[in-house]
C-alpha cells in the first residue's frame, strides 16, 4: 500500500502544473462547490473524500477515475497489471503463480467476449472512467512509481480484466482456488431496521462489509452530486461508480453470503484424455509463453499449457486425475451497470428491477428506504444442481458423470428473499438466509437442499441478540450496537469453563480463571482478560462444533450452540495457556489493546474487536507481529449508519483511509477513530458539503486543474 514516486526534474515542474505530488495537502479558500446542475468539479474535503459535481455519467466517471488514480494510483496499476495476467512480466517472478491462473481461468480470452456482449451505457462508462485515470497519470506523472509505468495505458478492458479478477478468484471461486487472505477478514455485517422497531420511525441501514485492509479489497469512498442525484458510498479500488451506497431515496449493502457459486470436478485420466461417461474425451488445449522479468531486468519466456474439460480449466493435474473447475457467473456481463441502476433508483420497485438485471453473481443485499421498507435478499448465480445437498457439493465431484454437470443458475424468482418482515428488522452477519430475522420466516425446506446450509453462527447470533433486546433502536444505540465487542463465544463457555476448573483444575488454571471472572467479556481496547480468553478459545475454534455439548437447534437459534463437550481436557489446557502466556507476558491480565494493534506506517494504536469466531460483531482479523503480539490486518473497513429521515441522516467511517498512496495524508489518517470506536458525520447534503470542502479541481481541457489557494 506504500509507495514512493521519484521526484521530477525542474524542468519539467516548469512544463507541467505541480507535477511532482500534487500538493493535496494545502487547505484550499474556496467557499464550497458550485451548482451541481452545472459543475465539472471534484471537491476535496478534509478527510480525502472526493465530492464529484457532474453534468452527465460521462463526466462523473472521468471525474472517478481520475479521482481514484489520486489516491490509489500505484495500487490500482499493481492490480490491473495482475488482472491482465502480466504482473510477472512487470514485476517478477514472484506473480508467475498468480499470471498462470489468469490464463488457466481464460480471463483475457472472456473479457474480449464480455466487451462484445456488453451494452453501450457500460462501453460508455469505462471508456470515460479509464480516460479519466490516464489524464491523471498524463498530468502528474510523478506520482506514478516507475515499476508501474509498464502498466500504463489503461484500457477498457482491464476493467473487465479487473472485475474477473475479484470475482472468480477472490469470491466465486475462492474456497476452491484457495485463493485470498484468511475468510475470517472476508465477511461482513448488515442491520435493516424498520420504522416500527425504530425510535425516530424512520428506517435505519448498517453497511459494514468486513474486508482485508489491502490490495483489490480496498474502498474508495465518493460522493456524487449531479443536477436531481445526490449518491455518497464507496467502490472497490479500481472499479468505477458504487458498490455499497445511499442516496436521497434508498440505500443497499452487501455481505458474503453462503451460496456455492463454483464446483471442482475430479477426472479420471485416459492417456491425453478425460474420461465422461466411460469415453475418452480430449481436452481443449492452448499453449502458452508468458514473459518473466528476472532480477536484472532481462526478461525470459516460460512455456504455459492451458487445458480445459467440459466442465471448465483444468486448475490441477497428476497422471491420473486431473480438477477442472467450473465458475457460476459468466453471463453476468452488465456488472457496473447493474450497480449503476441501483445507485440511480429512487424507489423499491426501480431497485428491485435493477436486482432482476441479475448481473451480480454472489452477495447478499440488505437495504432500506425513505418510504419504511426494508429488504434482504440472498442474491447470487446458484447453480441448478440436478440433485445432491449443500454437503455434496462442498468437496470434489466425480467429474466423469454426467449426471453431476449444471448448465444453469436460478432466476431472481427462485432465490431466498425477504421484504418488510413482522419482526420490523433484518440482519445478515454471513449466516445463511434462514436467519436474516428472528423468528425465522423463511424456510429451508421452500428451497432446494443446496442453496444454502442451516445454522448460526454466535457473529449473527449476537446481532440478533442486541437487535431483540431493544424494541425501540435509535441512530445511537446502532452505533452502539455496531461496535459491539463482546465475545459471544465466552457467554456460552465461561460458566461451565469455571466449574470445570473448580473440579480439574491445578494451580494455573485457577489464577487464570480469577482473571477470566474479573474480565467484562469485551474486546475492548482496555479489557483484561481477552488476550488470555482468545489464546484459550483458539482450541475452541479449531474444535469446531464438537468443542460444545450442545449443537445448534433451529428452535433455540440464539442461545445454542452451548456448553463444554470435555470439561476436563479444556480445563487443562487452560492451564497450558496461562503458563505459556506468563511466561510470555509475565502476567495474565494484559490489556487488550496493549496486545491487540494497528501498526501503520509510523502509526500505533490499541484495537478494539476481535476475530467474528469469537462472536464479536466488531469484527477486526490481526495476525501475529513483533514482540508477541498481534496487528489488525483487516475486518471492519467501510462502515455507514443511514437514517432515511429528512434530511437522510449519516455517519461514516473508512477504517484505513481513503488513500494507499504514501504521500498522501489520508493514508491511514482514519485509523485513530477506529481506535476510538468514533465515526465521521457523512457531508451528505449541498449545505453540509459546502462548509468541508478543503480544495477544489475544475474540468480544464483533457483533464483537472486545481483551483488557486
Amino acid at each position: 500500500m506504500k509507495h514512493r514516486s521519484p521526484a521530477l526534474t525542474s524542468l519539467l515542474c516548469l512544463v507541467l502544473l505541480s507535477c511532482s505530488r500534487d500538493p493535496e495537502t494545502v487547505a484550499s479558500a474556496q467557499p464550497g462547490p458550485a451548482n451541481p446542475s452545472t459543475a465539472n468539479e471534484i471537491n476535496w474535503d478534509s478527510w480525502g473524500v472526493a465530492r464529484i459535481s457532474a453534468p452527465d455519467d460521462q463526466a462523473f466517471f472521468f471525474a472517478d477515475g481520475w479521482a481514484q488514480m489520486r489516491a490509489h494510483g500505484n495500487t490500482i496499476l499493481k492490480l490491473y497489471g495482475k488482472s491482465r495476467g502480466r504482473a510477472a512480466e512487470y514485476w517478477g517472478e514472484s506473480y508467475l503463480a498468480s499470471d498462470s491462473l489468469v490464463h488457466r481461468l481464460g480471463h483475457p480470452e472472456f473479457s474480449d467476449t464480455l466487451w462484445k456482449l456488453q451494452a453501450p451505457e457500460s462501453h460508455s462508462m469505462y471508456q470515460a472512467f479509464v480516460a479519466g485515470m490516464n489524464a491523471y497519470a498524463r498530468a502528474y506523472p510523478g506520482a506514478i512509481e516507475a515499476e508501474n509505468r509498464h502498466v500504463l495505458p489503461i484500457e477498457p478492458r482491464d476493467v473487465n480484466l479487473h472485475v474477473l479478477f475479484v470475482t472468480n478468484m477472490r469470491f466465486l471461486a475462492g474456497r476452491e482456488l484457495q485463493l485470498g487472505q484468511s475468510w475470517s477478514q472476508k465477511g461482513s455485517n448488515a442491520i435493516a431496521i424498520g420504522p416500527a422497531r425504530s425510535s425516530s420511525t424512520h428506517a435505519l441501514l448498517l453497511q459494514n462489509p468486513h474486508l482485508p485492509w489491502a490490495d483489490e479489497f480496498l474502498w474508495f469512498e465518493k460522493h456524487l452530486l449531479a443536477d436531481n442525484r445526490n449518491i455518497y458510498g464507496v467502490s472497490l479500488v479500481g472499479m468505477p461508480g458504487f458498490n455499497i451506497a445511499f442516496n436521497e431515496h434508498l440505500g443497499w449493502t452487501h455481505t458474503v453470503n453462503t451460496i456455492d457459486t463454483a464446483d471442482l470436478y475430479e477426472l479420471e485420466l485416459s492417456g491425453n484424455n478425460y474420461l465422461f461417461d466411460g469415453k475418452p474425451v480430449p481436452f481443449r488445449e492452448a499453449r502458452l509463453s508468458l514473459k518473466v522479468k528476472r532480477e536484472n531486468g532481462d526478461m525470459e519466456s516460460r512455456a504455459l499449457l492451458v487445458r480445459s474439460s467440459i466442465h471448465g480449466p483444468v486448475i490441477a493435474e497428476t497422471n491420473e486425475k486431473a480438477l477442472a473447475l467450473r465458475i457460476a457467473g459468466k453471463s453476468a456481463i452488465d456488472f457496473h451497470q447493474q450497480f449503476w441502476r441501483m445507485a440511480n433508483a429512487r424507489s423499491f420497485s426501480e431497485f428491485e428491477s435493477a436486482l432482476k438485471m441479475g448481473q451480480l453473481p454472489f452477495f447478499n443485499v440488505i437495504y432500506a428506504d425513505r418510504e419504511d421498507n426494508i429488504f434482504y435478499l440472498s442474491n447470487g448465480h446458484v447453480p441448478r444442481r440436478p440433485h445432491g445437498d449443500w454437503a455434496y457439493w462442498q468437496g470434489t465431484v466425480a467429474g466423469g458423470n454426467s449426471a453431476n454437470l449444471w448448465y444453469e443458475h436460478h432466476a431472481y424468482d427462485e432465490l431466498p428473499r425477504l421484504l418488510n418482515p413482522a419482526s420490523g428488522w433484518l440482519q445478515n452477519a454471513n449466516d445463511p438466509p434462514w436467519t436474516s430475522t428472528i423468528p425465522m420466516k423463511l424456510d429451508s425446506a421452500d428451497f432446494p437442499p443446496y442453496m444454502s446450509p442451516r445454522g448460526m453462527a454466535l457473529r449473527p447470533q449476537r446481532a440478533a441478540q442486541m437487535i431483540v433486546a431493544d424494541a425501540s433502536i435509535s441512530f445511537e444505540e446502532l452505533v452502539a450496537i455496531k461496535h459491539d465487542t463482546r465475545m459471544a463465544l465466552a457467554d456460552r463457555l465461561l460458566d461451565d469453563l469455571q466449574l470445570a476448573v473448580a473440579e480439574y483444575g491445578d494451580g494455573p488454571a485457577v489464577e487464570a480463571m480469577q482473571v477470566l471472572e474479573a474480565w467484562d467479556r469485551q474486546a475492548d481496547n482496555d479489557s483484561r482478560g481477552a488476550v488470555l480468553f482468545l489464546h484459550w478459545a483458539l482450541n475452541a475454534i479449531r474444535g469446531g462444533p464438537g468443542i460444545f455439548s450442545s449443537p445448534w437447534d433451529p428452535e433455540l437459534p440464539l442461545s445454542t450452540p452451548d456448553g463444554l463437550a470435555d470439561p476436563q481436557g479444556q480445563a487443562q489446557h487452560l492451564s497450558s495457556v496461562a503458563q505459556d502466556l506468563k511466561a510470555r507476558f509475565g502476567r495474565l491480565d494484559i490489556p487488550w489493546g496493549e496486545y491487540n494493534r494497528i501498526e501503520h506506517g509510523d502509526i500505533s494504536l490499541p484495537a478494539n474487536g476481535a476475530i467474528g469466531q469469537l462472536g464479536v460483531f466488531r469484527v477486526a482479523a490481526a495476525r501475529p507481529t513483533r514482540g508477541d503480539r498481534q496487528a489488525v490486518t483487516g475486518g471492519d473497513s467501510w462502515v455507514a449508519i443511514i437514517e432515511f429521515g429528512d434530511p437522510i441522516h449519516a455517519e461514516v467511517l473508512l477504517s484505513y483511509g481513503n488513500s494507499s498512496e504514501s504521500g498522501s495524508p489520508h493514508n491511514g489518517d482514519q485509523l485513530k477513530l477506529f481506535s476510538a470506536k468514533k465515526l465521521r458525520r457523512a457531508l451528505f447534503t449541498q449545505s453540509q458539503v459546502a462548509t468541508g470542502v478543503s480544495w477544489t479541481e475544475k474540468r480544464q481541457g483533457a483533464g483537472f486543474v486545481r483551483v488557486p489557494d
